[in-house]
């Protein structure tokens, strides 16, 4: 596999630019919160800000460069852009943060989109559409058209883990089984594609003909190498959210029954549906201060 360091670094600004203007909005926001007596934990903001991070300096890196020569490099960039970034980027992300955005008439509506169905079929349009030859070789060879892919590749990938693991409200069957299968239909996805180039006999994309011969792999190995990448990518990514899955399951079971024990000692009526429904929107604590005021009406 070739070095890295052969590709040189490029400096992109119509790609720089979004993650410049998000950083400084979410800068602006926390110190505002931050005022009020409402911070945005520290975790949170690591995690934005590690999201953006990431997302700079693969677009910079010699990765970057090397994207536009060899598809197994391209398709790391777009992992890590579109699958590392953008968890990173939401896991930062908290309901008083979104709200000025949500509360404008012109953008509240993209509330919406982060319900499950539309977030996953959305996404998983755009994930087939780039890897379509037309597509894909024309936002090899255009600035603007692979600035348009890697946005639509990190606001779309944003929205479908927004719907997993945002703050917006979920709907009343997105319960932890269905999360489970969200998961696994979100990776069988991207494995599906994976597969095709990993035991498909012919490469498919030509542009990157001239990069591959200078680094000295086949077209067939390239596009076998980036299938390969994106199936041991998803393959962990899916571990890790399994595991994030399972705990916060035994977490929420706990304060459920704590809810349920506080209520039942304070004389204090509580459906355990409803406390399902706190704990599951994380309003678990905003519920717990009410129960402890006798005021759960």
């Amino acid at each position: 596999m070739p070095q890295l360091a052969a590709a040189a670094i490029q400096i992109e600004p119509l790609q720089l630019a979004p993650a410049l203007a998000c950083g400084v909005m979410y800068a602006v926001r926390a110190r505002r919160l931050a005022a009020h007596g409402r911070p945005v934990a520290s975790w949170r903001q690591a995690c934005f800000y590690s999201g953006l991070g990431l997302i700079a300096a693969t677009l910079v890196s010699p990765l970057g460069g090397l994207a536009d020569e060899l598809f197994w490099a391209h398709m790391a960039e777009h992992l890590l852009l579109a699958d590392l970034g953008a968890l990173l980027f939401v896991l930062g992300l908290t309901g008083p943060v979104l709200q000025p955005l949500l509360r404008t008439a012109a953008l509240g509506w993209l509330r919406h989109l982060a319900h499950p169905v539309p977030a996953f079929g959305l996404w998983a349009a755009d994930l087939f559409f780039w890897h379509l030859v037309g597509p894909h070789e024309t936002a090899v060879r255009n600035d603007v058209a692979h600035a348009l892919q890697h946005m639509l590749f990190v606001g779309l990938g944003i929205n479908m883990w927004m719907a997993l693991l945002g703050p917006l409200p979920k709907p009343a069957w997105f319960g932890n089984f269905a999360k489970l299968l969200y998961i696994v239909v979100v990776r069988l996805t991207s494995t599906v594609l994976a597969n095709v180039f990993v035991w498909s006999n012919d490469a498919f994309f030509g542009v990157y003909e001239r990069g591959e011969r200078t680094h000295g792999i086949s077209p067939h190995t390239d596009q076998v190498v980036a299938g390969s990448i994106m199936m041991v990518e998803g393959s962990i990514l899916t571990l890790c959210l399994f595991c994030w899955l399972f705990l916060r399951s035994a977490s929420e079971g706990q304060e459920r029954q704590e809810l349920l024990d506080l209520a039942a000692a304070g004389g204090v009526a509580l459906d355990e549906r409803r406390a399902a429904r706190a704990v599951a929107a994380g309003r678990g604590g905003e519920l717990r201060r009410r129960i402890e005021n006798d005021d759960t009406r």
